[in-house]
């Protein structure tokens, strides 16, 4: 089988499953090279492992000389995946799917315990240590500050590491709270109640009815103060 790019030309076994040494080896060794490339343009450097599956032992292939494999439209090299092998040159052009597995082993903060869903997250929570990153898809939260201080999305597991789907913005006040405004303008800053239209979360903004009446959007700051813009 001749891989593109390789340097030497192999047979694929017409029973499809008894493949040759050859051939994993081939595959094994375009799959290092296409997952170091893309890990390159990466800003964090991960420790990758890349292992190969079988393919289907009900596939009844002819005899190939030239083997093109190729990443199918949609997927990427990360976690459970799939490679494209598609005959080029044989006595049939086939197109088959290779199962693949690449793990990326980086820094990450990893849970000590089990967290109820809707738990406020606090340094305590996790350790910094190595974990799978392409484990799941979600990526993994690096920056600690990113996490402390936000709500458990769902119930998550001890030793998890912490990515982005399992965490959410905490809810500062729900809507009708009444609050402190705070508008702030060149050389001066002033204060007011107003009441919440709409439930506050820290750093998002938030629509206010001002005692005059009149509706505002502010950016919340903490769980009574909205910060207005002048």
């Amino acid at each position: 089988m001749a891989f593109a790019p390789a340097a030497s030309a192999q047979q694929l076994p017409s029973d499809g499953a008894a493949v040759t040494p050859e051939f994993v080896a081939g595959t094994q060794q375009w799959l290092d090279e296409a997952v170091q490339k893309a890990q390159s343009a990466s800003a964090t450097p991960l420790r990758m492992e890349v292992s190969i599956g079988q393919l289907d032992a009900r596939l009844r292939l002819a005899p190939c000389t030239k083997v093109e494999p190729y990443i199918p439209v949609g997927l990427r090299l990360w976690g459970r995946t799939r490679l494209g092998l598609r005959c080029t040159d044989g006595g049939g052009r086939w197109n088959v799917f290779l199962p693949v597995t690449i793990k990326a082993f980086g820094p990450a903060w990893v849970l000590r315990d089990n967290v109820n869903a809707g738990s406020v997250l606090s340094a305590a929570d996790a350790i910094e240590a190595e974990a799978d990153w392409a484990s799941e898809n979600s990526p993994v939260i690096a920056d600690p500050a990113q996490w402390i201080g936000q709500v458990a999305s769902r119930s998550l597991v001890a030793g998890q590491p912490v990515r982005q789907s399992m965490v959410k913005a905490a809810q500062a006040f729900a809507a009708g709270t009444q609050v402190r405004v705070i508008a702030q303008g060149s050389g001066f800053e002033v204060s007011s109640d107003a009441q919440a239209i709409t439930a506050g979360i820290v750093g998002q903004i938030v629509r206010v009815r001002m005692e005059n009446g009149r509706i505002a959007s502010g950016v919340v700051q903490d769980l009574r103060t909205v910060r207005l813009s002048m």
